[in-house]
């Protein structure tokens, strides 16, 4: 069974599960691909989890940028699983494309393929597939929402908070949003 904690982070609440050990999955709240959370047990008091929020923490401080946490891929196939393990040879600060991770993988032509094993991605910050832009450079999909690709971007210094700004009038995100179990 997994077990799960809300963490508020500054670009909202994020549900992080764990289960057996291993981190199952870090989502922001009502991304896209967000599991029914409604059978697992919340928790506060779970090391890895508390580890795991820590570690965030850290990031969205701009104290650290790699995570060295226990990860389950488990829930993915054999070739999202492929796909999520290149996104972590994305370093902090860089951005990659699709095809790039396509040819990464040995699979050139399978571009839509990974944009679709990216958009699964059950790891949000943690497995960098924010980092992945269009082949034209632009902001592309994010199941969290493009203003935390954007947010996310600017906290490593991909693009500074005034380009943001100008493609995003509202600013980047302010509001936590709640989370429904």
């Amino acid at each position: 069974m997994k077990e799960f904690l809300v963490y508020r982070s500054p670009l909202g609440d994020m549900i992080l599960a764990a289960s057996d050990g291993r981190l199952g999955g870090v989502w922001f709240a009502g991304q896209k691909h967000l599991p029914d959370v409604s059978h697992w047990t919340e928790t506060d008091r779970h090391p890895l989890l508390e580890e795991t929020r820590q570690a965030l923490a850290g990031y969205f401080a701009a104290k650290r940028q790699t995570f060295d946490l226990p990860l389950d891929f488990s829930s993915g196939t054999t070739f999202q699983q492929r796909v999520w393990r290149a996104l972590l040879r994305t370093a902090p600060g860089q951005t990659t494309t699709y095809a790039h991770v396509a040819r990464s993988i040995g699979k050139p032509a399978a571009i839509r393929a990974v944009a679709a094993a990216i958009g699964r991605n059950p790891f949000s910050v943690i497995v960098p597939c924010h980092r992945v832009i269009g082949s034209d450079g632009g902001l592309t999909g994010y199941a969290g929402g493009l203003q935390r690709k954007a947010a996310l971007l600017a906290l490593e210094g991909r693009y500074p908070p005034s380009a943001i700004n100008k493609v995003f009038s509202k600013g980047l995100p302010k509001r936590r949003e709640a989370v429904t179990a």
